[in-house]
């Protein structure tokens, strides 16, 4: 049996993330972490002749979140904006994976139409050494722009 040699795990730090957003593209500076996740709705079906109960796939939901340092301003200019006007900014996230010192290759993902769910606005906390914020979101499309290889360039045995 084939197995995945360590030299190919990704390190977690090796990428980056872009906002863009009125036509403006902005590297996520202060990212601590990200996750995007689509979790699908099922419905229960049952059916005569059998004690089972299926799942049928009726939807999906795509969330996620982000911890940044405290002081990356864009999150809280979109809620200035939506103070002023009405209207809540949607933009694109870009997350790219790649760690050089893999043979995996690079993952590009976007996330379009994500709008914000929460956004915190101020911060104090005596017994932190550094103040970190979590951003959550949803969004309505994403895109594989660059897969990662098809597998990595040797596996173990």
């Amino acid at each position: 049996m084939s197995f995945l040699l360590e030299k190919d795990s990704l390190n977690g730090k090796a990428g980056k993330a872009f906002v863009t957003i009125n036509g403006r593209n902005e590297e996520v500076f202060g990212l601590k972490k990200f996750q995007a996740d689509a979790e699908f709705q099922v419905a229960d079906f049952n059916v005569v002749g059998t004690n089972i109960t299926q799942k049928k796939v009726k939807g999906v939901t795509m969330t996620g979140s982000a911890t940044v340092y405290y002081g990356t301003p864009i999150f809280l200019e979109m809620l200035q904006e939506y103070l002023k006007t009405g209207s809540l900014p949607y933009f694109t996230f870009q997350i790219t994976n790649e760690d050089k010192g893999t043979t995996v290759g690079k993952q590009v993902v976007a996330l379009y139409n994500v709008k914000l769910d929460k956004v915190p606005i101020a911060m104090l906390d005596d017994s932190a050494d550094y103040l970190t914020a979590e951003i959550t979101f949803n969004y309505t499309g994403m895109e594989v722009l660059t897969p990662f290889n098809a597998r990595p360039a040797q596996l173990g045995n």
